[in-house]
């Protein structure tokens, strides 16, 4: 399976592995790849390659492989916040910290009402992280989750989600707790929201998540709220952006299913 995975891969093509009942499963991300995919399968079956050369090529080509592969698995506006949330980090930490608070806080200055002549405030607290643990869970989770939104369903589509879910989780956050918070999070819980509405049923889809991670994400929501962690957590923002990417979910399975319903 590794074998076939890395020549697909090298093929350009976008593929991700998941385990079903102890098999491994190849799942092709994009469906216009599916007849690339079908020839380079037939290729693979009449002459794969040498495990030995794939070895070999692995390790001299890491870096290309690396970033081909991180590629593969995201869009343009992945990596446009991804690299975003990185600068803002650095701003924040290194450079320019006051005056980088001070221009992303959901109400400026960390008080007041909400200032509707700045509406970048509304969204721009998900560019905020308070530790690199902090920053490295979020990153790794919009990656893999937002990733597989954009290839899957466009980029408008992540486009949409992301800002949508963002209000909404910041405001709760900014209504029930102020001012003081940021990150990724909430948008995350609203890509997770997203991702379990439109793939339930469908375990061939990429973005049908593994039950661990189902129970994990859901785990981490209610130890939040039931305070025995030792973090402070926008519980608010994260069960905002769960119900608010289940809701955005619904609609566009509902779009998509009317649509096909018309033809």
């Amino acid at each position: 399976m590794d074998l076939l995975r890395i020549t697909m891969q090298r093929s350009g093509i976008p593929v991700t592995v998941s385990e079903k009942s102890g098999v491994l499963e190849l799942w092709l991300i994009q469906p216009d790849y599916e007849a690339h995919a079908m020839q380079v399968l037939n290729d693979f079956k009449t002459n794969p390659p040498p495990p030995e050369t794939m070895q070999v090529r692995r390790q001299t080509g890491t870096l290309s492989s690396l970033w081909r592969m991180l590629a593969q698995q995201a869009g343009l506006f992945t990596f446009i916040v991804a690299l975003t949330v990185l600068s803002v980090y650095v701003m924040q930490w290194f450079i320019a910290p006051e005056p980088t608070l001070r221009a992303l806080l959901f109400t400026p200055g960390g008080a007041g009402p909400i200032d509707w002549g700045q509406p970048w405030r509304l969204f721009s607290p998900m560019l905020l992280h308070f530790s690199a643990m902090h920053l490295i869970f979020n990153l790794f989770w919009w990656w893999y989750l937002g990733g597989r939104i954009e290839l899957q369903f466009g980029t408008y589509i992540l486009v949409a989600v992301t800002f949508f879910t963002a209000v909404v989780s910041n405001y709760a956050q900014w209504a029930f707790s102020g001012p003081l918070f940021g990150g990724l999070s909430g948008v995350v819980y609203g890509l997770f929201g997203f991702a379990i509405v439109v793939a339930w049923r469908k375990p061939w889809s990429p973005l049908a998540l593994p039950p661990a991670l189902i129970v994990f994400m859901v785990g981490w929501l209610l130890l939040g709220f039931a305070d025995v962690l030792f973090v402070n957590m926008a519980n608010e923002a994260h069960l905002a952006g769960l119900l608010s990417g289940l809701l955005f979910g619904a609609i566009v399975r509902t779009l998509r299913l009317g649509r096909k319903a018309s033809w």
